[in-house]
């Protein structure tokens, strides 16, 4: 088999929000939002074309990664831009065999050689700390509310690119689309039931918990 990752292309739009839905269908809410993303952010501003990457296996699409710009203000209002990753998606039916981190790997590697200063993301921290992701505590990065969440996470890209930086991080407004548009949308795709499932319950748990860690 022959594992290959290169930039997304206009070609495979379709295809790739189509895994997208099936990746993230009732997993985190009923339904899923994240192809709906996907679709919506590669027109905003502050998305990331040379950072979108998607993974084949012997030529057929299983996955993708998109980036987009963020920024971290501090308490004068002065701002450091950063950047995100999300959606990530596999194909279910190859979860689990290290396409993801295959193709997280590939992403991290390239934002370095294109002098990204830093990675800041949300996301369960079991799946991020291998790459080297920590909560964002560590830099003393909170969310808008002030808070410290165990969910966000950052990855300085060059050494002590985070170092004197403090503030909260705002992600894109492309991360968060108008939902009005979200159901017609989903009309394009195969008819699909909405579940409401348990890990829905732990992801929301695991979203709001505050880091009582020290570093």
């Amino acid at each position: 088999m022959t594992v290959t990752i290169r930039l997304e292309e206009p070609k495979d739009y379709r295809i790739v929000e189509e895994i997208t839905r099936e990746a993230f269908w009732n997993l985190y809410v009923p339904g899923a939002e994240e192809h709906y993303l996907a679709h919506t952010l590669r027109k905003h501003p502050d998305f990331i074309p040379e950072l979108t990457f998607v993974i084949e296996l012997d030529g057929k699409i299983i996955g993708s990664i998109f980036y987009s710009k963020a920024k971290i203000v501090d308490a004068e209002g002065n701002e450091y831009p950063v950047i995100s990753f999300g959606p990530v998606s596999i194909a279910p039916e190859y979860h689990r065999q290290g396409y993801g981190r295959l193709l997280i790997e590939h992403s991290i590697k390239e934002a370095k050689r294109l002098g990204y200063e830093a990675i800041v993301i949300g996301g369960f921290p079991y799946h991020y700390h291998p790459y080297g992701f920590i909560g964002s505590k560590k830099y003393n990065i909170s969310m808008p509310d002030g808070k410290f969440y165990t969910g966000i996470m950052a990855l300085p890209l060059k050494e002590g690119a985070l170092d004197n930086v403090s503030g909260h991080i705002i992600f894109s407004e492309g991360m968060y689309p108008d939902h009005d548009g979200l159901e017609a949308y989903d009309q394009t795709f195969p008819a699909k039931e909405k579940k409401v499932e348990p890990r829905q319950a732990k992801f929301e748990a695991a979203a709001s918990q505050i880091d009582n860690n020290e570093y």
